[in-house]
């Protein structure tokens, strides 16, 4: 049989803290970039989640007892604050693969639409 590690309750503060960690003000805003008299503040959004669960039984049956966790997090950037000359500025982020990826859907859609209704007037 393999060996199986074992979570303690220990092991899980520390990787739940560490996960609380990752998900800090710092990693939503970041640090100020200055130049030539511009600041930008970058910022992302911050998405994250994880659980985790444990069975019974003992360790020499096979009755399915285990324990386990996990954890995923999810960064993007949304855009900059920019200071210069006292004004500040929103600058949100395009993403621009998402915006290719919706035209493509809207504009199968409008042909499909299209082919459909001038096959079913046949």
């Amino acid at each position: 049989m393999a060996d199986q590690t074992t979570f303690t309750p220990q092991g899980i503060q520390q990787l739940v803290a560490e996960a609380k960690d990752l998900m800090t003000v710092r990693q939503v805003v970041g640090e100020p970039i200055e130049r030539d008299g511009t600041t930008v503040v970058p910022v992302v959004e911050v998405r994250g989640g994880g659980g985790g669960g444990g069975g019974g039984g003992t360790a020499n049956d096979d009755s399915g007892s285990g324990e386990g966790m996990g954890f995923a997090m999810r960064a993007r950037p949304v855009g900059c604050y920019v200071i210069s000359e006292g004004k500040v500025t929103w600058e949100p982020a395009i993403d621009v693969t998402k915006i290719a990826v919706m035209g493509n859907i809207v504009a199968f859609v409008l042909f499909a639409s299209i082919w459909a209704t001038r096959h079913r007037a046949d």
